[in-house]
């Protein structure tokens, strides 16, 4: 079977199906590859597109926009994409399969708050949909726009702009930094902790001295407490082996007592003399010269214990007392002899550790220096990228303001550092620095010539803060590899010839990537190729039909509302036919 050919070079948003979302009961989202407006009345649940695409890219689940009286809310969307897209390889790592081309990713949320995600016909975990978003889609809309006003996002946009040449260098400084945080919290744990470990290391080198005092041996406390026994019962084990002798050999001072050797060798010459007259008497009689043999051993063995065995109450006393030192061991250092040598190893080698912290902390400073260096190399190396950058992104957005009539407005970057003595280096100065460097980066607007530059948030007015977040999406989106892109109702604050040029510019953007843009400007909607009409019905719900794709005289009379409030005004149609004529004329 021959491969699916790609419909689109890069990865395309055709349609989500969104039921039982908000105001939304069932509705379908068809979606141009190039520039699509929704647009339709405040309140019609417009702002549901964006929501549902925030689902499908693995968002929050919020129970509380399951539509009231159903059981959950469903998004399924379909991504039409090339089967070597990256997002395609991952989903494929899932176990997902493409569906003709395309992509089926869906999104349950329940009104109890439980929320399932699918990819490709396979059950996977929400984290992969965010994880597929990062190559699919990028939402820009009111809150990324006040989230831009913070300096600590401006800095990330402006390394993300800035590509290879931050995120290099960026790379190693976060690495060195994390090395030199746990560096530091080593040294300050060793040097608080100092009291605590000498202390520690003071109790070991007292056990180890009184342990080497001793020097005890591998179970000598088990020799010494059988030699113990012996000594202390000598008289007794001697007289019983004295007996046992006489008993077997004979006792000298009684020549006429019988013993057992006597009896047995009686008895041997006994079967002796007649044990060619019957064969088992012969070996009767080999058998009792045997036990002649053994008793004969045993009582030379016996004789040699009594004779051996030593009483002298100076041995049993340095045994007690060897004993004695043992035991002072035993009873703080193990249970045994064994175990005590084993405590005196494992004590030996933490204090060669306790007592090599002098020579840890001079390690450690020595790497800490290193690193506090280091950092102040690629922390300068990370400024100077940036200030690079902040250049380029500073007149590309400028360029862009003059496309969306502020032809005098001028956009730079501040990029700043704090003093701080106990700071890296960066250009001859300590200045403070933290986990992304040493800067902090700040937006500035002159609106004018002559104006001083000033925060975006305090600079600008509300129309010309919304073209400047949308220049700047446009310049982002320049070098930001996501086909698609969301903007909703970033055109806010703007109208009249701004918001033509608004129109025009994304409508340029189109051109190279999927744009869907939730507006309520006239201006603006004229430019797309795609306008969708989000509309409610008489019980305040939207249903299929509520959402249709406007063509011809459906288009004009939308734009006509848009313009003048109602779609039957005479002037309002003429205005819009001539807005349309202006957008196809431009394209």
């Amino acid at each position: 079977m021959a491969p699916v050919k790609p419909r689109y070079r890069r990865p395309v948003l055709e349609e989500m199906r969104i039921r039982s979302l908000g105001v939304i009961d069932d509705a379908v989202v068809e979606l141009s590859p190039g520039f699509t407006a929704v647009t339709g009345e405040t309140g019609a649940g417009k702002t549901m597109v964006v929501t549902s695409l925030g689902l499908l890219l693995g968002g929050r689940a919020d129970p509380a926009l399951v539509r009231i009286g159903a059981k959950a809310a469903v998004v399924e969307g379909r991504i039409v994409m090339r089967p070597d897209a990256p997002a395609a390889l991952r989903a494929e790592e899932a176990g997902a399969e493409l569906d003709d081309g395309a992509l089926l990713i869906s999104r349950t949320v329940s009104a109890e708050g439980r929320s399932r995600a699918h990819v490709g016909g396979r059950s996977v975990p929400v984290g992969l949909l965010a994880e597929l978003a990062d190559d699919l889609v990028a939402v820009h809309g009111q809150t990324d726009q006040q989230g831009l006003l913070r300096p600590a996002r401006q800095r990330q946009a402006l390394d993300r702009y800035a590509g290879d040449a931050v995120a290099v260098p960026l790379e190693k400084y976060a690495s060195a930094y994390r090395r030199l945080r746990a560096v530091a919290a080593e040294l300050e744990e060793i040097t608080t902790r100092a009291r605590e470990r000498a202390q520690e290391a003071d109790l070991l080198r007292f056990g180890l001295e009184e342990i080497a005092a001793v020097q005890p041996v591998a179970g000598e406390d088990t020799e010494l407490a059988a030699e113990a026994e012996r000594l202390g019962h000598a008289e007794s084990l001697a007289s019983a082996a004295q007996i046992a002798h006489a008993a077997l050999a004979g006792n000298p001072e009684d020549p006429e007592g019988v013993d057992a050797n006597t009896l047995v060798a009686g008895a041997h010459r006994a079967l002796e003399s007649v044990r060619s007259h019957d064969p088992a008497l012969g070996a009767l009689a080999e058998r009792i010269g045997e036990l002649g043999i053994l008793l004969a051993d045993v009582a030379g063995e016996l004789a040699g214990y009594a004779d051996d065995l030593d009483a002298d109450p100076l041995r049993l006393a340095a045994v007690e007392e060897r004993r004695a030192a043992l035991t002072q061991l035993t009873r703080k250092y193990g249970d045994s002899v064994d175990s005590v040598l084993e405590w005196a190893e494992r004590g030996s080698a933490r204090l060669l550790e306790l007592d090599g912290d002098d020579e840890r902390i001079t390690e450690l400073t020595a790497e800490r220096d290193g690193l506090r260096a280091e950092l102040s190399h690629l922390a300068q190396a990370l400024t100077d990228a940036r200030g690079e950058a902040a250049t380029r992104f500073a007149e590309a957005v400028t360029e862009e303001l003059a496309s969306l009539a502020m032809p005098h407005a001028r956009v730079t970057i501040d990029i700043r550092q704090a003093d701080d003595p106990e700071g890296v280096e960066v250009h001859g100065r300590p200045v403070a620095y933290g986990p992304s460097g040493a800067d902090e980066v700040e937006l500035l607007l002159a609106p004018h010539p002559g104006a001083q530059p000033r925060p975006i948030a305090k600079g600008a007015s509300g129309g010309e803060l919304s073209r400047v977040m949308l220049a700047v999406e446009v310049v982002f989106a320049g070098s930001d590899p996501v086909p698609t892109y969301l903007f909703d109702e970033v055109d806010a604050g703007v109208g009249g010839k701004a918001a033509v040029e608004v129109g025009r510019r994304l409508a340029k953007l189109a051109k190279s990537a999927q744009v869907v843009v939730v507006t309520h400007l006239p201006q603006v909607a004229a430019f797309a190729d795609r306008q969708l009409l989000v509309e409610k019905t008489n019980d305040g719900s939207v249903t299929r039909s509520g959402v249709t794709v406007l063509e011809g005289e459906a288009r004009i009379r939308e734009l006509s509302r848009m313009l003048a409030g109602h779609e039957d005004s005479a002037s309002a149609r003429a205005h819009a036919e001539e807005l349309l004529a202006a957008a196809r004329a431009d394209a």
